[in-house]
């Protein structure tokens, strides 16, 4: 069976996690890396032995010797890589959110049919350990009919400048992790489609010149009857904070991410905690926690997706469940604005998710 070729687009934080994952695969070879800093990359190609680096992943797309990009970019970069990598015949795996806004998404989506290559949808809560036993024990039917889901991801604020500049990201707390939680909730219910979402979001904490989304409470009514609720935060203090809980007629289920994958430590000093949410831990008890990517399931995503290429099978996340977070969040960010709930379909051209909800504040 021969080698799956990687292409990676991107040297920051995402972009190191996947490299990470992508190194536990011994299908894949990771043959090349783009960014635009030339410093960054070199460091990054050094880091993970990668043979070649460019300042210019155009430049990269031109290798013949590439069968998948992995892009791991600012999300107004997501679509016009994806369109590009496609039309040089190449396998795309996006990290989420997915791109900008619908128009985006439907031009990924048809690049990739139209050079009959597969656009695969980089959702990692769907791979993550803990919620496939949830999803598990759900399908099984040892909860009964699940009729309400929840699930919450929540830290003090990205480490990283971009995600807080608008035109970068989108949004920011909803767009982040809200995406995480609403493609959760259709995995969990085998992508029933929703019916009806309400949302209230704020800015609490993080008054910058421009001012974000930094908390959002999101319910979904889904066809079936079924009710999902998140909360998404960059105003949580104390670190990290990632769970889901689901409730049947016959039992309920609680997965707390942080626990049974930590080590109770206390430090007078703190330390620096480098891996899925970076961030400066603060002197005094905390929960250090250990093989993050793979609790997190980045190697069993990529490992399923690289399957995928060399079986020619469909992807557990794909594009269009991209396309459908992405419909999703621009409805919460209106519902936010109008204080109302929006029902679905929902098709509004916008620049970005947030234009809605920031529309005549």
């Amino acid at each position: 069976m021969k080698d799956v070729k990687v292409a990676i687009v991107g040297s920051g934080g995402i972009a190191n996690i996947y490299a990470i994952a992508l190194k536990t695969i011994s299908a894949v070879d990771i043959v090349a890396c783009a960014s635009p800093t030339e410093e960054h990359i070199a460091s990054f190609a050094s880091r993970f032995d990668i043979p070649r680096r460019f300042t210019e992943y155009r430049k990269m797309l031109e290798m013949d010797a590439i069968d998948l990009v992995v892009i791991g970019t600012p999300n107004h970069l997501h679509a016009q890589i994806t369109v590009e990598a496609a039309s040089a015949g190449k396998h795309v795996v996006c990290v989420k959110p997915l791109c900008m806004n619908l128009f985006e998404a439907d031009e990924m989506i048809e690049a990739c049919r139209r050079a009959n290559v597969r656009l695969m949808y980089g959702e990692n809560i769907c791979f993550e350990p803990k919620y496939v036993k949830l999803k598990e024990i759900c399908d099984s039917g040892a909860l009964g009919d699940v009729f309400l889901l929840k699930q919450s991801s929540k830290h003090g604020g990205p480490p990283t400048e971009w995600f807080w500049d608008l035109s970068k990201s989108g949004g920011w707390a909803t767009m982040d992790l809200g995406c995480h939680a609403l493609q959760f909730f259709r995995w969990i219910c085998k992508n029933e489609e929703p019916e009806s979402i309400f949302a209230e979001m704020a800015n609490c904490v993080h008054a910058r010149e421009q001012r974000g989304d930094d908390e959002s409470i999101i319910i979904v009514n889904f066809r079936n009857g079924l009710r999902a609720i998140t909360e998404t935060s960059w105003a949580k203090k104390g670190g990290f904070e990632d769970k889901a809980e689901a409730y049947g007629t016959k039992g309920v289920s609680y997965a707390y991410m942080p626990m049974g994958m930590t080590l109770d430590t206390y430090s007078e000093i703190g330390y620096q905690k480098k891996h899925y949410v970076s961030e400066n831990v603060p002197p005094g008890w905390t929960y250090a926690t250990y093989e993050e990517e793979w609790h997190y399931g980045f190697p069993q995503m990529f490992r399923h997706f690289t399957d995928c290429i060399l079986n020619d099978t469909d992807p557990v996340v794909t594009g269009e469940d991209g396309r459908k977070v992405m419909e999703m969040m621009l409805a919460a960010y209106e519902s936010a604005n109008k204080g109302c709930k929006v029902y679905f379909p929902f098709e509004k051209e916008v620049e970005k998710p947030i234009d809605l909800w920031l529309h005549n504040k």
